[in-house]
């Protein structure tokens, strides 16, 4: 069988996702490859759209000008929108999660690999795959993989329902404007008509809380969900010596480390002000808070150690292993690749209970869940954590982690849904 994943970028967490899913499959031999409208790394059997559907000379420049427009465009987009869409998109409030609509100049049914693949397997497509176009045109089954609400949403990423934080440190309600509700149920509408008559479609979601969501969705009504959760290589992702680990990130030895892992600190969905906030009302001198990813606006000081991106996997792993806790504020998720990387490496994890997140954490045993949203309650999570930290055995946490989620256990089970989809398929004809 003839596999082809499709995803729109080869960087960042979804495609991290969705690249670590392709390389199980080539391991256990599966005719894998990655179809990328934008391709900057070198991934194993992965090409860009445009040079599997024009001459090579033309491809180059036709790549070189997207690269340009990828540095222009506010929403990291590679195609034109019409103004109204721009407008729409310009207006966004900063710090909200990405928005895109369901339509693309680019026509993936024209791509060679898509033409010689057997089943599509559909990941992180927004800006590359056209609602419309596509689901009219194609005859091949297809299963998506969701990373995210985009797919059945009507724009968002995440239909966030709170936005900023309150005095008190409750989550604030986000009112949505009249224009954004008309927005969004103008792209449902479209969503529904294409995909109303569509039988050769099934959906995987990662996390059981986007299964329930992308089954109570009115675009995805009736179309099969299936819960896969992803998987990670558990020789890359392995514990390290905590006192060499912070030896080379310049971490104090004798400090208890909390970490913080995320694109950007202002990324209102990734709730750092909660954790900023808590961590200014912890009352232990011996305490640093950690970060990872962009941290433009943050204060540096003693107690604050900036690390700014990474994106070596292997350096990651040291990360993890530096630190006593890795804390995932988030208030919408999905099935975060930083908690499993957390409890790969033996790390414990705290988080707020949403979204994907309370199915990797045990309470007690890998980590802990506060009781709620809110400033205080993670406040309050941190301070038992530092004071019973020493209940956590490491290697207990990373082996109960390989056992759920090595990647073998992913690609099994994908490999397992694509025969059963391919043999329908067959009986049918």
């Amino acid at each position: 069988m003839k596999i082809l994943i499709v995803n729109t970028y080869d960087h960042g967490g979804a495609a991290n996702s969705c690249k670590r899913l392709h390389l199980a499959l080539l391991k256990q031999e599966v005719d894998s490859m990655v179809l990328l409208k934008l391709k900057q790394n070198n991934w194993p059997n992965s090409r860009s759209f445009w040079e599997t559907v024009i001459k090579p000379s033309t491809f180059q420049k036709i790549e070189n000008k997207i690269k340009r427009s990828l540095k222009k465009l506010k929403d990291n987009t590679t195609k034109p929108l019409t103004k109204i869409q721009q407008d729409f998109t310009n207006t966004r409030a900063e710090g909200l999660e990405l928005f895109s609509f369901p339509n693309s100049d680019t026509d993936i049914t024209q791509s060679e690999l898509y033409k010689e693949a057997d089943l599509i397997n559909l990941h992180w497509v927004a800006n590359f795959m056209d609602f419309k176009s596509f689901f009219k045109k194609n005859k091949k089954p297809i299963i998506w993989t969701l990373h995210d609400m985009n797919p059945f949403s009507g724009g968002e990423h995440f239909e966030e329902e709170s936005f900023g934080m309150s005095e008190s440190g409750l989550p604030l309600k986000r009112e949505l404007t009249k224009e954004e509700m008309s927005v969004f149920k103008n792209n449902i509408e479209i969503k529904k008509k294409v995909l109303n008559k569509n039988n050769n479609l099934t959906c995987v979601a990662p996390s059981k809380w986007l299964v329930k969501k992308a089954k109570e969705s009115k675009v995805f009504e009736g179309i099969p969900i299936h819960y896969i959760p992803y998987g990670l290589d558990s020789k890359i992702y392995s514990p390290k010596d905590q006192n060499y680990s912070r030896d080379l990130l310049g971490i104090p030895r004798d400090k208890k480390v909390i970490l913080f892992v995320a694109d950007s600190i202002n990324n209102n969905r990734k709730g750092f002000a909660f954790l900023k906030d808590a961590f200014k009302q912890l009352a232990l001198k011996n305490l640093i808070l950690c970060t990872i990813g962009n941290s433009d606006g943050l204060e540096m000081n003693d107690e604050v150690v900036q690390l700014g991106t990474i994106h070596d996997e292997n350096l990651m792993c040291y990360a993890y292993s530096a630190a006593d806790v890795f804390v995932i504020p988030s208030l919408m998720d999905n099935l975060p690749n930083t908690v499993l990387e957390s409890i790969m490496c033996g790390t414990p994890v705290i988080g707020f209970p949403v979204g994907g997140i309370p199915d990797m954490i045990q309470d007690g045993k890998n980590g802990l869940l506060t009781q709620d949203i809110s400033v205080s309650a993670l406040l309050e999570t941190l301070n038992k954590f530092l004071n019973y930290s020493h209940e956590f055995d490491r290697n207990e946490i990373r082996e109960n982690a390989i056992k759920k989620y090595d990647q073998n256990i992913q690609s099994n089970n994908y490999i397992e849904l694509f025969q059963s989809i391919l043999k329908k398929k067959k009986e049918v004809v």
